[in-house]
Order: structure tokens, then C-alpha cells, then sequence
């Protein structure tokens, strides 16, 4: 359910303030640092695909230990794609000042290539909101 024009103005005045007033908390809020990435999260699900299929063999032969390392192997895989991920944190600069057009409160990257790809796709969707207004 959209929200009203009265409540995204509302919203986008409260986000404006939050980022003059509390910029330290906004700062630590949209750390994005611990989350797993694309890499981790394919590598590990093939992981634990490879620890399943393991577990199966070690069944149908009936070897207990090739069991056992199947789940080893496949709770490996399971940890490995959950683990945070490594890369270093971006420099943000501290936002002067809020938009004066009352657009989006997310800076925009613009069409470059940098940030994740959910990065991407939320700058795409800020865009797409703020052609609409």
C-alpha cells in the first residue's frame, strides 16, 4: 500500500532531520560491512550441495564416516556462506547538508560502476521513485 503524498513528505522531513541532527547514528545504521557477499553465499550453498550429495553416498554405500564428513563438509558450506563479509568498509563522507529538492535521502551513485548490487539496485529504485514525483 503507497503511502500519501502528506506521509512521504512527513517521512522524507524526518529523514532529512535525522541525517543534520544524528549523523553519527546514521553512520553506524547503514554500515553495510558484516553482510555476506554474492561470492561467499555461492560458494558455500555449492559447499553444502557437495556435503548433502556426500551424506547421500556415504548412505547408499553404507560408510558412517563418509556420512560424517559429509555433514561436516556441508555445515562447513552452510557457515562459509553465512560468514560476514571481508571486504573493507567505503569511506562515506558526512552528508553537509539535505537535499533542498526534497528528493531521496539516499546519497545516489550515480551510473557508475561501484557499490554491490543491491547498492545498485536501490539507487535504481530511488531514481525510478523520484522521475514519478
Amino acid at each position: 500500500m503507497p503511502l500519501s503524498e502528506q506521509e512521504q513528505r512527513l517521512l522524507e522531513e524526518m529523514e532529512r532531520s535525522l541525517y543534520q541532527n544524528d549523523s553519527d547514528f546514521v553512520a553506524r545504521v547503514t554500515r553495510r560491512q558484516g553482510r555476506p557477499t554474492y561470492t561467499a553465499i555461492t560458494l558455500g550453498v555449492l559447499g553444502a550441495l557437495a556435503g548433502v550429495a556426500i551424506v547421500i553416498v556415504g548412505l547408499v554405500i553404507k560408510a558412517p564416516l563418509l556420512g560424517i564428513l559429509g555433514f561436516v563438509v556441508m555445515l562447513a558450506g552452510v557457515l562459509f556462506a553465512l560468514r560476514p563479509g571481508m571486504r573493507a568498509p567505503k569511506a562515506k563522507p558526512a552528508r553537509p547538508g539535505a537535499p533542498a529538492s526534497g528528493g531521496s535521502a539516499r546519497p545516489a551513485n550515480g551510473s557508475g560502476g561501484g557499490g554491490s548490487f543491491m547498492d545498485r539496485m536501490n539507487d535504481r529504485w530511488d531514481k525510478r521513485n523520484d522521475q514519478g514525483q
